[in-house]
């Protein structure tokens, strides 16, 4: 074998060896963004439980003055980004959604990947955070998130929170999303008919536990839309990937198959020159 079909054969061990990393990292995505999704039904059932509660609590703070409804202070964004590489333009979109209001906020990055970019464009980040590698672990992200920001929504530093995040749509790959969490829309939840329940709480502070509940619900929500969403856009670049290795590949065996060709018309050619120089010098 010639060292051009070694040189050849080599490359494509090589390649056919990135083939199979491609298809593990776009099974271990695949696997993530189900669960993901699965979970998000949960989520979406508690967050309806707390509304449902919430409607039922308002019927009891006719008249009350409502919590949760600052006007001063900062704005705050949350902004979740990608944790790991390979997802494409994920991190860009959401950087360029907010960038024009960065500067005047508060900003709480969630994302390795997404952090780095963010500082390398200039964003400054009050609050960072990795995003966990499974998502059963986003519930305590969430939770970590609401428990930074208490002290300062309770003493009136922030004006307005918002979560900005990634969505999925099939077919339409990666889309942006903005939930306006604080202050907190009361109006958004019908009032219940039914009867008032008995609570031994004051209707406030009753209000403002259920408002808490369901900001973190909203925050899970939005994790586990992030990290579909990465995951999903991860698969999509290895799916890529994998096209543009299958090319590379084809090419490579057809050019080997052609040197092999030649190689083989070559010896063919030598090997009839040298049987008929045998036969001239034997008939001399």
């Amino acid at each position: 074998m010639s060292g051009r079909l070694a040189e050849i054969g080599a490359r494509i061990d090589g390649i056919g060896q990135l083939g199979m990393v491609v298809n593990a990292m776009r099974g271990i995505a695949a696997a993530r963004a189900q669960q993901a999704r699965g979970q998000l039904a949960a989520v979406d059932a508690h967050a309806a439980l707390i509304a449902g509660a919430i409607g039922r609590a308002l019927s009891l703070a006719a008249g009350t003055s409502l919590p949760l409804g600052r006007t001063k202070g900062r704005p705050v964004l949350v902004l979740f980004c990608a944790e790991q590489g390979f997802a494409g333009t994920f991190n860009e979109k959401i950087l360029e959604a907010v960038a024009g209001e960065a500067a005047g906020a508060d900003l709480f990055l969630v994302g390795s990947r997404g952090i780095s970019l963010a500082r390398e464009r200039g964003f400054h980040p009050r609050w960072t955070k990795a995003m966990p590698a499974h998502s059963p672990s986003l519930p305590k992200l969430a939770e970590i998130i609401v428990s930074t920001l208490e002290g300062p929504i309770a003493a009136g530093e922030v004006s307005r929170l918002d979560v900005v995040f990634a969505i999925w749509r099939p077919g339409g790959g990666t889309q942006l999303q903005r939930n306006t969490l604080l202050p907190f829309d009361y109006g958004r939840f019908p009032v219940s008919s039914a009867p008032a329940p008995l609570v031994q709480m004051k209707p406030d502070d009753l209000l403002a536990a259920l408002a808490g509940d369901y900001v973190h619900a909203q925050l899970c929500a939005a994790a586990l839309h992030a990290f579909a969403a990465e995951n999903e856009a991860r698969m999509e670049a290895m799916a890529n990937a994998r096209s543009q290795i299958e090319r590379q590949l084809g090419e490579l065996q057809a050019t080997r198959r052609r040197i092999r060709q030649e190689e083989i018309t070559a010896e063919i050619i030598e090997l009839s020159a040298g049987e008929m120089a045998a036969e001239e010098a034997f008939q001399g």
